[in-house]
C-alpha cells in the first residue's frame, strides 16, 4: 500500500512539472509567433505605402 500511496505522488508532481513545461513552451511560440505576424504585417505595409 504505501508504495501505491508513493507512486502516486511522484506521478502527480511528474505531471504538474510536465504540464508547466508545456504551458510555457505554449506561450514562448505564441509570442514568437505574434512576433513574426507583425514584423510581416510591418513588411507588407512597408511595401505597399511607398
Amino acid at each position: 500500500m504505501r508504495y501505491i500511496v508513493y507512486t502516486f505522488i511522484l506521478l502527480l508532481y511528474g505531471c504538474s512539472n510536465t504540464w508547466h513545461g508545456v504551458k510555457e513552451d505554449s506561450r514562448s511560440a505564441y509570442e514568437w509567433s505574434k512576433g513574426k505576424i507583425n514584423q510581416g504585417a510591418s513588411w507588407v505595409e512597408e511595401k505597399t505605402s511607398n
